[in-house]
């Protein structure tokens, strides 16, 4: 028992290893690998690239053509049982001879949920799940939150200074981090379907919003400005940069004549109905899952990190820290908003990790909100 326990691990991370390989690549579908093991070796292997490309488990029956009849078959999530724009994976495998599939996670989908592995049951193919499941699970955090919630995958970024401060007095912020901590940032940029910013942010530093540096991805990161009274300028380098993607403005008010100058720029506007005078950002986000987009990036400023988690919206953290006094106490913070009265309401950060970027460090964390386990 141990052994066979000990060979679905190893050929189980091998297909993590190959689903990694596509990150940031193929929402909103989830990331996935798999690998066809015969007589203790690999005879065919494949991952999920993109949306709309063959999936992982028909990558690897592809490459063990006729030796696959009898083999095991490795997959970091329950096979698909249903047509979409590719046929169903669980169809393959059965016509591919399997006699064993090995499963990380259950699809979360609820068009799958289930449903391919009592598929591939009913055939006759014996099936094991939910080997090295929390692995699984977490590769594909967006897409299961996605799926169950409506809700995003959100991840809050903050470049600050050591006392806590994003810009001086004055509202300088450029730049606070070092170059090492602003090519990480656009790391995650490339790893997200959004990225989200207040109306404040693009006044005062007139960001791009783009991902610089590696493989760019059509469309991705979609710019997502969150603006209230919708002062959205027609100059703004996120409406004019390149390459070029979609940018959502989100407000509470109706402006025609503005907001059909903005969508002549490219932009799409979306009219919330306000909560306490600012945008829900809990609405918008839903709306952006049904745009596809599972994925986000929240880089402030302090009023929208502040609304995000007031939220409970976001679920992890990285926090750039520079070795740097900034002091004022009229300098902005990392989050705005009213703040806590009581510890018992504060925050709290699991799982975290501590590394140098340069001089600076960073901190990655999952959230814990209270009354959370």
């Amino acid at each position: 028992m141990e052994a066979r326990a000990f060979r679905h691990e190893r050929f189980m991370r091998a297909a993590l290893r190959l689903a990694r390989r596509a990150e940031g690549c193929t929402s909103p579908n989830p990331m996935v690998g798999a690998v066809v093991v015969k007589d203790g070796r690999v005879i065919g292997q494949g991952f999920h690239r993109r949306a709309g490309a063959p999936h992982a488990e028909v990558e690897a029956l592809t490459q063990a053509g006729r030796r696959a009849r009898g083999a095991t078959l490795y997959t970091t999530l329950e096979p698909c049982n249903h047509h979409g724009r590719t046929p169903p994976c669980s169809d393959a495998i059965v016509r591919a001879g399997i006699a064993q599939v090995v499963i990380g996670a259950r699809d979360p989908n609820p068009i799958t949920n289930g449903r391919g592995l009592a598929k591939l049951r009913r055939s006759g193919i014996r099936v094991t799940n939910g080997v090295m499941a929390n692995e699984a699970r977490r590769l594909n955090a967006p897409f299961e939150k996605a799926m169950v919630s409506k809700l995003p995958w959100v991840v809050a970024k903050v470049g600050q200074s050591l006392d806590g401060k994003i810009a001086t007095t004055l509202g300088q912020s450029r730049w606070i981090t070092s170059p090492a901590a602003r090519q990480l940032s656009h790391q995650w940029r490339r790893r997200v379907d959004a990225v989200v910013v207040g109306i404040h942010t693009i006044l005062r530093d007139n960001p791009r919003l783009t991902a610089r540096g590696g493989v760019s991805r059509p469309g991705r990161p979609v710019k997502v400005v969150v603006d209230s009274r919708l002062r959205m300028p027609l100059r703004a380098r996120c409406l004019t940069a390149r390459p070029a993607t979609p940018t959502i403005i989100a407000t509470t008010v109706h402006r025609p004549t503005r907001q059909a100058w903005l969508e002549r720029h490219g932009a799409q506007v979306i009219v919330l109905p306000p909560r306490q005078g600012r945008v829900p950002l809990r609405r918008l986000f839903k709306r952006l899952v049904a745009r596809g987009i599972h994925s986000v990036l929240v880089e402030g400023g302090g009023e929208v990190l502040a609304s995000a988690f007031a939220e409970r919206l976001v679920d992890r953290i990285v926090w750039f820290i520079a070795p740097t006094l900034i002091g004022g106490r009229n300098a902005p913070g990392s989050i705005g908003g009213e703040g806590i009265s009581r510890l018992q309401q504060a925050i709290r950060l699991a799982d975290l990790t501590v590394f140098r970027v340069g001089p600076d460090l960073c901190v990655e964390a999952r959230v814990v909100y209270p009354g959370v386990r």
